[in-house]
């Protein structure tokens, strides 16, 4: 079976000269998609990405990240809305590259998607009360 997710990982600083990545994907043979990515030498990485390949590949993958000190999270995680904040007024519709913002044509509303994000933080700038937060 096949499995896709799009997941954060967090390097700590002593790993982030390593060749993790490539690592990874030779030896499991999976496949990835880089998202984000925000990496400084001497200090923690961030990368958001999307990996996929056979269940057992992904899990002994998974594995290998955990056991040299990455952590991991779902990237559902980390881009919130803050409901209290939303007015629904639709700037982030036409910013959202992934289209994970609509509008319900019942209520008006615009719902968010949290499954289509990729946390490229686009929504986060066009917001005008500043609703969307993304968390890393």
């Amino acid at each position: 079976m096949t499995v896709a997710k799009r997941i954060v990982l967090h390097f700590p600083r002593r790993l982030v000269d390593r060749p993790i990545i490539c690592r990874l994907i030779k030896d499991y043979n999976l496949e990835f998609n880089i998202l984000k990515a925000v990496v400084t030498p001497q200090e923690e990485g961030v990368m958001v990405m999307e990996l996929s390949g056979e269940q057992d590949n992904y899990d002994k993958g998974i594995e290998f990240l955990t056991g040299n000190g990455v952590r991991i999270q779902a990237l559902g995680q980390d881009v919130i809305r803050n409901e209290e904040r939303c007015t629904h007024c639709g700037a982030c519709l036409t910013i959202c590259p992934t289209l994970a913002f609509e509008v319900d044509p019942t209520t008006r509303k615009v719902n968010f998607n949290e499954e289509r994000c990729v946390a490229c933080g686009l929504c986060i700038k066009a917001c005008p009360p500043r609703a969307m937060e993304v968390h890393f």
